[in-house]
């Protein structure tokens, strides 16, 4: 049968026909090209047609369960896959337990999919390249490499020891930002409190009595009394805010563009790209172990580095395409500190590259956590000595007309 396929190779993105026997074996063909399929179209009418339409149904139909949020957490379900392989039990009695213990729509429908291309002959790493929301390209690799291999137990264990430490990390970041932001939206709501119906209570008091008050106090009352004389108005911005930032959090795009704004300040630049170097030393030590060669590594582990970083990896496999040392071509363009330079030459000259990545990466992730608990405990004691200000202003400036008033009575 011929199968037409959406490819993705050095080369770009590229349409090719390929005859295989099946739609499992015409996508391993590609692969062994060092082709990654984008998409495929069957075969016309004739034998072992339905096997192919039957893993593509099924595939185009978890694909739709799956559309608009991840449906199947990747971390749970390695950690439980796992946990039944180590038990004793086959691949298809593991996904044929964790499909029927399985009470969430998306998940159950992709569980369900998996289950039918393994009925049909397909592999598993074929078979999970067909849900990209679920399962990244590094995980896809990491599985292909064990099939070949023979040992998905333990290429599953250290790809969840690397997503544990990766969500530590996230985890001690999202701590480290609840204080700060309780701070800023409790000191609003003062504030706001404070010059919406304070300040206008004060003016009254001030208009009546006749006397001169200061330019800055005049402000301050000027401004009270808009928000007082708006009150719809104003609840209506501040909830169009909340809002706005609600929505820019939900959505991914802006999420991503927003983390890379705050990640470009001058404070954050360097320890951002230091934090994304070890998790491309903890990425390619995890592909290494799988038994990927290193070229292919690098080519891999781009997607997780900035752009200007992706240009380095690029000129880096280049360089070691060439004969360079991995340490020389990571040194040369910049994507080597000081300690993973001297751990890599180590691995280089033991052959425990992938050892010494995870050490470097390892490293690195201790250095980058105890970062974040100094800043955060630099940044809160900044934050409510700043909220003080304000607050303080705003009351000074409320009272300064009573202090003169107090001075010129004495």
């Amino acid at each position: 049968m011929r199968f037409h396929l959406q490819v993705q190779g050095g080369a770009g993105a590229r349409s090719v026909a390929l005859d295989a026997a099946s739609e499992a074996e015409a996508i391993r063909q590609a692969a062994r090209n060092g082709w990654r399929v984008l998409s495929i179209a069957g075969a016309p009418a004739g034998a072992g047609i339905g096997t192919g339409a039957g893993t593509a149904g099924g595939l185009a139909g978890a694909a739709a369960a799956a559309r608009g949020r991840q449906p199947l957490p990747l971390l749970q379900f390695s950690q439980e896959l796992l946990a039944l392989l180590e038990a004793g039990l086959n691949l298809g009695e593991a996904m044929a337990t964790l499909h029927n213990k399985e009470g969430r729509a998306g998940a159950r429908a992709t569980l369900a999919a998996i289950r039918l291309a393994l009925q049909q002959g397909q592999s598993f790493s074929d078979t999970l390249a067909g849900f990209p929301a679920v399962f990244p390209d590094l995980y896809v690799a990491t599985v292909h490499a064990a099939e070949r291999s023979g040992n998905l137990p333990e290429a599953l264990a250290r790809f969840v020891a690397y997503q544990l430490q990766f969500d530590a990390i996230r985890k001690k970041l999202v701590s480290a930002a609840i204080y700060p932001t309780m701070l800023l939206a409790v000191g609003t709501l003062v504030t706001l409190f404070l010059l919406g119906y304070v300040v206008p209570k004060f003016s009254v008091v001030y208009e009546s009595s006749g006397r001169e008050i200061p330019w800055l106090s005049q402000m301050l009352l000027a401004f009270g009394q808009s928000l007082a004389a708006h009150p719809w108005l104003c609840l209506a911005a501040l909830g169009g805010t909340v809002a706005a930032l609600v929505l820019g959090l939900g959505n991914a795009a802006l999420r991503a563009r927003l983390v890379l704004a705050v990640l470009r300040l001058p404070l954050l630049a360097a320890k951002a790209a230091e934090f994304r170097l070890a998790r491309l030393y903890r990425a390619l030590s995890l592909l290494l172990h799988a038994g990927i060669p290193l070229s292919k590594a690098l080519a891999m582990s781009g997607a997780m580095l900035l752009p200007q970083q992706r240009e380095q990896l690029l000129r880096a496999r280049r360089a070691v395409e060439q004969g360079l040392p991995f340490s020389a071509a990571l040194e040369q363009n910049g994507l080597a500190t000081p300690v993973a330079q001297s751990l890599l030459r180590v691995g280089e000259n033991t052959g425990r590259l992938g050892d010494m990545l995870e050490r470097s990466a390892k490293f690195h992730d201790e250095e980058f956590a105890r970062w974040v608990d100094w800043a955060s405990r630099l940044l809160e004691p900044l934050l409510m000595t700043l909220i003080g200000v304000v607050i303080g202003g705003v009351v000074v400036l409320m009272y300064m007309p009573i202090f003169e008033l107090a001075g010129s009575l004495s």
